[in-house]
């Protein structure tokens, strides 16, 4: 056993346990664990109902609200575990002070993380609040609502059914995250070319309706990533990467994102792939794991999200990485999904459709789509097996229509079709 963002030992008891306390009840519980050291070893307390009675006594006294806990005797009434449950009565106190784990350690949480709690605590969401500007216009949210849903009249009673406007505040921050004109962030989109260094085009769409911003990041991904192909009297639409996976991905950068912070979406294109980055890691209450398999949805904006619904631009909440996983099974790489305590990043590889490849034939696959052309000197020396293997796989992979074969002799290159 060791410690981790939910876990903590001490080998004594002394006050710093309190900021923890103060920590796990903020945020997703965890357990203190009296009378082991740093590394886990089991040191034991002299006395440990009095020690159960010094725990309890410091808890009431020192934090505010009164934190969910209970305490319970382990290894031979050797030790002590210290639950700790999120509470719902945010944000607990110590000292006056709020405290969030970061890995293994306790700080004080800053200024914007303190009024996140708050609005937590009062089950107040940061798009429910009144939105600094209320002289807004609806006219996109207005003309989307007609094209998808067929709305006859739109007006403000539309706004109250939305959830975007009441009597009492007027319009709150999603109305203006909505709104034609506001002054929230948006998506700072880049297409690099061969490397960082160099930039094809750079767009960044921020302070107009997010419906808007959502239509101009389709608008930039379609022209580098699908293109027509003439087959005789037929055109077909041919997609490196498949829009309903980018489309999906950019609905959820929009819904779950934090709206608090002056920070971009941040969408950079590259030849073989898309990485999207949103500010805002995963709402808590949710573990990495039941985000990754769809298991579980927790809306950080939910208005926001039921209007995108509303639209049809996502399905039922919460199936937007299952979906996105669902388009790339058939192929040869995987979307990739990576998640930080502020951020989610969606990495979107260009489609290579799986053509049931060997293992070595894979191997061999990834090796040349990393260029053009490679001779057989050239792929072998990243393969455990030799020359001749590589030559009659790569003959099979050209009878398979995978490879094409250029030259003859010493000359003879490989690329992928």
């Amino acid at each position: 056993m060791h410690e981790t963002r939910t876990t903590e030992f001490k080998e004594k008891i002394t006050n710093t346990f309190l900021k923890t306390v103060s920590a796990f009840s903020n945020y997703d519980g965890g357990e203190i664990y009296f009378g082991i050291d740093d590394n886990g070893n089991i040191k034991g307390l002299s006395d440990v109902r009095q020690a159960c009675l010094d725990i309890e006594n410091k808890v009431n006294d020192s934090i505010t609200p009164q934190p969910d806990y209970t305490l319970e005797l382990q290894n031979n009434d050797r030790t002590i575990k210290l639950t700790v449950k999120s509470g719902p009565q945010k944000p607990y106190l110590y000292k006056s002070k709020a405290y969030r784990r970061n890995d293994t350690a306790t700080i004080e949480v800053d200024t914007l993380e303190l009024s996140r709690l708050i609005l937590e605590g009062k089950n107040i969401r940061f798009e429910e609040l009144p939105c600094k500007e209320q002289k807004l216009t609806f006219d996109i949210l207005c003309r989307k609502l007609k094209e998808c849903i067929q709305i006859e009249t739109f007006n403000q009673d539309t706004l109250k059914t939305l959830n975007l406007y009441n009597d009492v505040i007027g319009y709150n921050n999603a109305a203006g995250i909505l709104a034609d004109k506001n002054h929230f962030p948006g998506i700072d989109i880049v297409k690099f070319g061969e490397n960082i260094s160099v930039i094809h085009k750079r767009a960044t769409l921020d302070h107009i309706s997010i419906l808007a911003v959502y239509e101009k990041a389709l608008e930039v991904f379609r022209d580098y990533y699908q293109y027509e192909e003439i087959r005789g009297a037929d055109r077909k639409k041919i997609e490196k990467i498949p829009e309903a996976a980018f489309r999906e991905a950019i609905a959820n950068a929009l819904i779950h994102r934090v709206w608090d912070v002056e920070a971009q979406i941040k969408v950079s294109m590259f030849d073989d792939r898309i990485e999207i980055i949103s500010p805002g890691g995963l709402p808590s209450g949710i573990t990495e794991d039941e985000y990754l398999a769809g298991k579980l949805s927790v809306l950080r904006n939910r208005d926001l999200a039921n209007v995108f619904y509303r639209l049809g631009f996502v399905e039922i909440f919460g199936t937007g990485i299952t979906r996105i996983k669902q388009l790339y099974e058939e192929g040869l790489k995987q979307p990739g999904f990576e998640l930080s305590e502020n951020t989610i990043k969606i990495v979107l590889p260009v489609f290579e459709e799986n053509l049931n490849l060997s293992e070595d034939e894979r191997k061999i696959y990834k090796i040349l789509s990393r260029t053009m052309l490679k001779s057989i000197s050239e792929i072998a020396p990243f393969l455990e097996f030799g020359k001749s293997k590589t030559t009659q796989l790569l003959k099979e992979m050209s009878k398979k229509g995978i490879v094409k074969i250029e030259g003859a002799g010493r000359g003879t290159k490989y690329m992928i079709k």
